[in-house]
């Protein structure tokens, strides 16, 4: 069976650029090994296993990125209003005035330090589907509280 990651365009981008970058580097490194290894017994050069390892662990996340663009499945907002992945949202959480802007990402993008939650994290998946005036309760591990959607773009 295979597991889609569902991911927002965006995301994907991230991903893409990344391995770009990744790819740009390898030469670098694979230079920097070549110098470290004509240094001479690799048994006691420090500079080889290093330089070996930072390889290969480029060589690993290269793998595991290219992974995540072969099993992705973008989406894309829903338009009929409704919270989707990738939609925006405006939220007034309970006993407090402030209203909180927060985007509905793939799991793989979620940051909550720059406003992105999963759609399968608890108040995702408790927004997923409502709409703006909608008032969810959210089950999270440390408790259940109630949120207001004040929009949705």
């Amino acid at each position: 069976m295979v597991y889609f990651q569902k991911m927002t365009p965006e995301g994907y981008k991230q991903i893409e650029d990344e391995i770009a970058r990744l790819k740009k580097d390898r030469p670098r490194r694979i230079k920097i090994l070549q110098e470290a290894r004509s240094m001479g017994d690799l048994s006691e050069n420090s500079e080889y296993t290093t330089a070996k390892m930072e390889l290969g662990h480029l060589q690993s996340r290269l793998r595991y990125l290219d992974k995540q663009l072969r099993y992705a499945e973008i989406i894309k907002p829903d338009s009929t209003g409704k919270i989707d992945l990738g939609s925006s949202v405006q939220l007034q959480f309970e006993d407090d005035d402030e209203v909180q802007d927060y985007k509905i990402v793939g799991r793989m993008e979620a940051d909550l330090a720059a406003g992105k939650i999963s759609f399968d994290s608890p108040l995702g998946q408790a927004l997923m589907k409502k709409q703006a005036g909608n008032v969810v309760e959210v089950e999270a591990p440390a408790g259940s509280y109630q949120v207001k959607i004040i929009s949705v773009r």
